[in-house]
This record gives structure tokens, sequence and C-alpha cells, in this order.
């Protein structure tokens, strides 16, 4: 189905994908732009990039393609569902799980399990990434939000960019931290000796880790509060190795000798954000998994004797 609109004089400067989104409802901004990507869109007959601005008069066609049907599993997975409405959804992921299908991960993952819970996901991410607006890596646990419809995850992306949602992370990193709290704001991008990791490189994307120290296990272990700025590819995991205090448990970033805790010890404790259509403040909090407080408990333990 092709649609075709005339640019007015109030829309004009605009950006192609707002100047759509505000002609038509039925499109999100991240929607107009994969339309631009994909060559569905066109303006006087030409491609043109997402960051073009709308011209008066322009003639902008849109052959809008047909909805790509989900080829998801849907799974009875226990999910410990923390907030739910018609617009979002807050999920405490368990240490283990995979966010969403891939190469490897077919089954089991939350997308799965939320597929099994609720039909009515936001498409903007994709297919195989119904509702995801951010995501934690697989043996981290904690706090997520899930976008339940297009108009969510459009306004809770937005504030990830505007770095307005609060996210905290407790941590076990190796070594002693003799300050109480810093600050790391350091570019993370691929490493380019192993593609498998990422690391703090020269011409890395913007990144910004604030810590504050919140335990000492004397001269071997810190606990520690992360708080992200931004949220890039296991910035927690690369920044602290970065400064020289890797994660505990971390097979990817940590020391070979490290404590086999199945994946690193990192949690997503606390999750902020303003809701969607009310625009109401909401924050969440998930306790550390029983394993990572069995842990902080044995070593408190070991280093008062």
């Amino acid at each position: 189905m092709t649609e075709n609109f005339i640019v007015q004089a109030d829309t004009a400067g605009n950006r192609i994908d707002k100047a759509i989104a505000s002609m038509q409802e039925k499109w999100s901004r991240t929607q107009v732009q994969n339309f631009v990507e994909e060559g569905h869109l066109l303006v006087n007959g030409e491609k043109v990039k997402k960051t073009y601005k709308v011209k008066e008069h322009d003639h902008i066609s849109v052959d809008e393609p047909e909805a790509e049907p989900l080829e998801i599993i849907a799974e009875d997975l226990a999910l410990e569902i923390v907030y739910e409405d018609e617009d979002v959804l807050v999920v405490n992921k368990p240490k283990g799980m995979v966010v969403h299908p891939a190469p490897g991960h077919a089954t089991g993952t939350l997308v799965n399990g939320l597929m099994h819970h609720c039909n009515d996901l936001s498409g903007i991410n994709g297919v195989m990434r119904p509702g995801i607006v951010h995501r934690i890596d697989k043996d981290t646990s904690g706090l997520l939000m899930v976008a339940k419809n297009d108009m969510a995850h459009e306004k809770l992306v937005q504030q990830l960019v505007d770095k307005t949602v609060t996210r905290r992370y407790t941590a076990l990193v190796h070594g002693h931290i003799p300050h109480d709290k810093g600050t790391i704001d350091a570019p993370i991008g691929r490493d380019q000796k192993n593609r498998q990791r990422q690391a703090v490189v020269d011409n890395g994307k913007h990144a910004v880790t604030h810590f504050q120290v919140t335990g000492r296990f004397g001269v071997d272990y810190t606990v520690i509060e992360c708080r992200l700025e931004t949220g890039r590819t296991h910035q927690i995991r690369v920044h602290m190795n970065y400064i020289g205090y890797p994660l505990v448990g971390d097979p990817k970033y940590g020391p070979k000798k490290t404590m086999d805790i199945g994946g690193q010890a990192l949690h997503a404790g606390v999750l902020g954000f303003v809701h969607p259509r009310t625009n109401e403040y909401l924050e969440f909090s998930a306790p550390i998994p029983a394993d990572f407080e069995a842990l902080l408990a044995r070593l408190g333990s070991e280093y008062e004797n």
C-alpha cells in the first residue's frame, strides 16, 4: 500500500522522520527511518538519507511493506514481572537468561517468555526483539523495561538518548578501590585484537560510568554501585577492567584467576523512567539474587576472621 504526501509550509525544515510521523500518526519516527533505510520512502521519486530535511512542495511517497510475521516460539517461562500496564512492563531478568533470540539461542529467552505472557509488544526493534528497549547481558541479572506498543517504545528510547533513565547496578570487583567514588569517561568500541570483545578505544562511542564504593573486603574485593550515564555494550565490565578493577566471575573481561560463579557478579538493581503516557516518574528496585547475596555474606565472614 502506497501513501503520498505533499509537504506544506508549516512542515518544511523538519527531518523526514519527524515530518512523516506528524502527517501519519500510525507510523513512529523510528518506523519512518526504517522506511528510508530500506528504500520504501522516496522524495520526489528519489531515495534520501534519514537526516534529510523536507522542503515545501516535496512529494513524498511511502510504500509501506507488509508486516513481517513473528517467528518466535512463545514459551511459558517463569518471569518475575515487577510492573505492568497497557504501555510498559518491567521484568526482573534472572542470571543466565538471554534477552532475545539469536543464533544458538532460539528458545528460552526473555522474549520467548514475553510472547507467552502478552502478545501486545512493540514491533519497532524488529522481528526477533519485540518490545525490547534496552538489554542486559545473559549473565547479568536485574531490571529491564519493555514497551508494549510503538508509542511507548519511541518515548522510552528517547529517554535513553536524553540520558534521563535511572540505571544503577551492584557489582563486585577485584582489588581494593581506595577512593569512595569516581567517574570513568572513556569511549568504547570493538576490540581490534579480539572482535568478540569491547574495549576502550580512541574512535569508540562516548561512554560514562559513575561508581560509588559500598563495601570492601580487605585488599582483594570491593563492592560498588554503578550508575550508567550511557549504555554501551558491556559498559560496566569494560570500564572497570580498564581502570584495573575487573568484575569478579567475568569470563570475558575478568582475570584468569577469578571465582567460578557462572558469570560476572553484576546486578541491575534500580530502574527509573518517565511513564510514556502519564509522564509520571516511576522507579523500581530488585534485590541482588540469592547466590550473589550468599557470595557477599561468605566474603564478609571470611574477612572478618
